[in-house]
């Protein structure tokens, strides 16, 4: 079973053959592309999800001409990304901060599958977005922390929430549940 933080080894091989043969032919319209790697490499249908995929992510733009389609690699792919990374991590921030600010509240009124399930995407959330900052501290300095009030309100918060948990009468089996399912977020053996 693969956990949404683990890479999927097809989809990245199926997004690489597209990126290749796109930015190796800029000149070969949709359908031409469509010969080239169609069915060698993969099906119509993952072609065109995979291709969805890319626009999505911004790695590939689409330029019309007349009727045909042409694709070409995002020139400014790095510029955006890290634009649409410090977006989603600094709206998950302030999310996170007025979810914290209603859980000392709202939590102890909820039964105990949905205490588990929100606290473990609360955990989740704020180990991400914790993950952002320092992504995004490395891409713009790597020798300074630029994001310091982030990482330390984000581990205030941590603080918070682990005490909304603990004052609570179903702690003994929130906490041990929701921390045994933390620990594929910690890191993992790397094979060679």
């Amino acid at each position: 079973m693969v956990s949404h933080i683990e890479p999927d080894l097809k989809s990245y091989e199926r997004e690489r053959v597209v990126f290749e043969a796109i930015k190796s032919n800029p000149n070969l319209h949709h359908n031409a592309l469509l010969k080239q790697i169609v069915p060698q490499y993969m099906a119509k249908t993952t072609f065109e999800k995979t291709r969805d995929s890319l626009l999505e992510k911004e790695i590939i733009f689409v330029k019309k001409q007349g009727n045909m389609k042409f694709y070409f690699p995002e020139p400014d792919f790095e510029i955006k990304f890290q634009h649409r990374i410090e977006q989603k991590t600094n709206n998950s921030f302030h999310n996170l901060k007025l979810q914290l600010r209603r859980l000392s509240t709202d939590y102890p009124h909820k039964d105990i599958n949905e205490k588990i399930l929100l606290i473990d995407t609360i955990l989740k959330n704020l180990i991400f977005t914790d993950n952002g900052f320092t992504f995004l501290d490395s891409m713009k300095n790597p020798k300074k922390t630029l994001y310091r009030d982030e990482h330390l309100l984000i581990q205030q918060l941590f603080n918070q929430l682990f005490q909304v948990i603990r004052k609570d009468k179903d702690f003994g089996i929130v906490f041990p549940t929701v921390m045994s399912n933390l620990v594929q977020l910690t890191p993992q053996k790397f094979t060679e």
